[in-house]
């Protein structure tokens, strides 16, 4: 299962309050129950981050598929600026959900709850996939998709 993972899911690893699904997230893909997927956005936007925050990406970086902005993916971005899902202000959010579903990804996880992980989004983003002849996409936050396993529920 191809999973793409935005900026804020590198940062959560060092947040407090998404510190613990976010590190069980990225064992999971240790152990590979999912490939991860990111893309040149993620990178640019890691860029400036505390140094922590590189490195961790960077370990990761070197296991993910790192998949380029391409003309599909910002057509679709206008699209959902264009069909009200986000505004322009959130442009950079919509190309993250964009460029997953323009990569074939089965998810996204997120911890941008407003633009992205949102119930009211969610739907909106998958119409304009249909809409747009693309598949639709599972919209999640790490917390999620992680295993629970060792449970007892």
């Amino acid at each position: 299962m191809k999973i793409y993972a935005d900026t804020s899911v590198f940062g959560g690893v060092f947040d407090k309050e998404f510190a613990e699904p976010t590190k069980r997230f990225f064992e999971e893909i240790n152990a590979r129950r999912f490939t991860l997927v990111t893309s040149a956005i993620v990178e640019a936007e890691i860029e400036p981050a505390p140094k922590k925050i590189r490195d961790f990406f960077t370990r990761y970086e070197a296991i993910a598929e790192i998949v380029p902005v391409t003309q599909s993916a910002l057509l679709l971005q206008q699209q959902y600026i264009n069909s009200s899902v986000v505004t322009v202000k959130s442009a950079e959010d919509a190309l993250h959900v964009a460029i997953a579903t323009v990569s074939q990804c089965t998810l996204i996880v997120s911890w941008n709850f407003k633009p992205i992980v949102h119930f009211d989004k969610i739907p909106k983003y998958n119409a304009v996939n249909t809409l747009n002849g693309y598949g639709q996409i599972g919209i999640y936050s790490p917390l999620e998709v992680i295993s629970y396993d060792d449970d007892n529920s």
